[in-house]
């Protein structure tokens, strides 16, 4: 069965950007939910329990029917918040290096381009969702998704995203989601996001 993927970080690591309480209730009580919602869905599918999230939401036609949708709302909360995790940590911020940020420069016109581009997204997101910087090939591209969605289940590389669900920033910033935005990029992983890039 499907478990909670640790965290790689002490919950008051990203003080104080994202604060200890919402950083232990997301986790303990949102994620672990996804994970146990999904465990739930596939308990009579034992061909199921044998995929990987990722293997379960790049194939959903390939999961039956009557748990289709199912899969794809509580595997996408446990994937997207998985990656979430990970693009983060305490010293984070400033700008990518290498490969990706030649790319962010030849694609988005320059690193500040880019980040203001992909923060108007997240900030303008009608209802709860996420926003991505994803691969298409090695191009790069700005993308929305509602709910639990995710590109992966468009073939596309999910690099960096960021949870603009209510609960991934009410207890601090309570409405004001451009605040979270802006200050969310102090707490950017720029290697773990390079390293997604260049495999």
């Amino acid at each position: 069965m499907f478990i909670l993927s640790p965290l790689p970080y002490k919950y008051d690591v990203l003080e104080p950007y994202i604060d200890v309480r919402t950083m232990e209730i997301h986790y303990t009580k949102h994620h672990q939910g996804y994970v146990n919602k999904l465990n739930e869905t596939v308990k009579n599918y034992p061909e199921l329990q044998k995929k990987t999230v990722a293997e379960l939401l790049e194939n959903l036609d390939a999961v039956p029917e009557d748990v289709r949708i199912a899969v794809r709302n509580f595997g996408g909360g446990v994937w997207n918040h998985t990656l979430f995790w990970n693009c983060m940590k305490h010293d984070g911020g400033g700008e990518p290096k290498g490969k990706l940020a030649e790319q962010i420069k030849k694609d988005f016109g320059s690193f500040e381009e880019f980040k203001k581009k992909f923060s108007d997204a997240a900030k303008k997101l009608f209802g709860s969702g996420w926003a991505w910087l994803v691969a298409d090939g090695k191009r790069l591209k700005v993308m929305l998704s509602q709910n639990q969605d995710r590109p992966l289940s468009d073939g596309l590389t999910p690099l960096l995203t960021l949870d603009v669900w209510e609960h991934a920033y009410y207890l601090k910033y309570q409405n004001r989601r451009d605040e979270f935005v802006d200050n969310w990029w102090h707490l950017v992983d720029w290697d773990k996001v390079e390293k997604r890039y260049d495999r």
